[in-house]
């Protein structure tokens, strides 16, 4: 089997992980047998080298991580056939030949698959899907689970106004009581996650808020924050997406590789990480297994959260809103 090589020593210590066989008789109980990996020794990233069974070893080690963000939740899949970079297509269909334990969901015309479990995890991963986008509702509801802001700068280039923004929206949170959690995008910026509790605010009550947030940044900071949805008119600013947060779109999901060369992740980070010495091509597949094998994981009490500060905040936006 290929080797990872990586100079950082955190990341040599998963190598461990990435060259584990992936049917072991500890495995085989929790894994449908209709799980096969097929073509193991493909190379999917080649710096730093993973082929395709020690991706799908990857996703075998975050699962217990992602699988709550994936939970009922209808699933955009990027898939890359060849490896990464390459050709690569978007699906939102479950395909005719997928084995009958993957769970769908129709919504309008499309038939989504819904990742429940770790079997449909690793099956994806054989389909080579390498990012695993979701909706912020789950199936079946109408009304968010979280808030999320996307923060994107022109190129990774301009990524410390990521990191900026970020800590100027960490003042805003903990003045008002909301707890969140940063996430690398895992291509060139970082995105906030608000979790909410109990499906009590809909898209249109969270749009109040995520433009409230998003004006006070660009008020403030204007040569380098718009909210200038095309590109070609934000210049080197960055683009503050909370336009993106509504019903039907969707977000790269929690440790979920990306289709970039580096095999970067979206990986959740601690918010004394979000400093100058960020830097995104540092979370990839390697890094993030050793972070996860200490069982670091900066998201590992999301779902206990309520953020019910949220309530009077949004009431309290919109009254000042019918009066202005």
């Amino acid at each position: 089997m290929k080797k990872i090589t990586e100079s950082d020593s955190r990341a040599k210590s998963a190598v461990s992980f990435m060259e584990a066989p992936f049917r072991s008789p500890s495995l085989n109980e929790s894994i449908h047998p209709q799980v096969q990996i097929t073509h193991p020794d493909k190379l999917i990233w080649a710096e730093p080298p993973i082929d395709k069974q020690q991706f799908i070893a990857y996703l075998f080690h975050v699962s217990r991580y992602m699988l709550p963000f994936l939970e009922n939740r209808a699933l955009t899949l990027l898939r890359f056939p060849h490896g990464v970079p390459g050709e690569s297509f978007y699906q939102k269909n479950c395909p005719d030949y997928a084995p009958g334990f993957i769970r769908t969901a129709q919504i309008e015309d499309t038939n989504y698959i819904v990742c429940q479990d770790l079997s449909t995890l690793l099956w994806l991963g054989n389909q080579l899907a390498i990012e695993f986008h979701i909706p912020f509702n789950t199936v079946g509801s109408d009304k968010p689970l979280e808030i999320v802001f996307d923060l994107d700068p022109p190129s990774r280039s301009e990524f410390p106004l990521a990191v900026k923004a970020a800590k100027e929206m960490k003042r805003i949170f903990d003045r008002l009581d909301i707890k969140s959690y940063p996430k690398l995008s895992g291509s060139r910026g970082l995105q906030i996650h608000i979790p909410i509790y109990g499906n009590t605010l809909t898209y249109a009550e969270t749009r109040i808020f995520t433009s409230f947030i998003a004006k006070i940044l660009v008020e403030k900071f204007p040569d380098e924050y718009t909210v200038e949805r095309l590109k070609k008119n934000r210049g080197s600013k960055l683009y503050v997406d909370y336009i993106q947060h509504a019903e039907g779109k969707t977000i790269v999901c929690p440790y979920s590789t990306r289709g970039k060369e580096g095999a970067t992740v979206a990986a959740p980070i601690h918010w004394e990480e979000v400093n100058q010495h960020l830097k995104i091509e540092k979370y990839n597949v390697p890094f993030v297994l050793d972070r996860l094998s200490h069982g670091d994981c900066p998201m590992s009490d999301y779902f206990q959260q309520n953020n019910d500060s949220l309530i009077p905040i949004i009431s309290s936006l919109k009254e000042k809103n019918l009066k202005e």
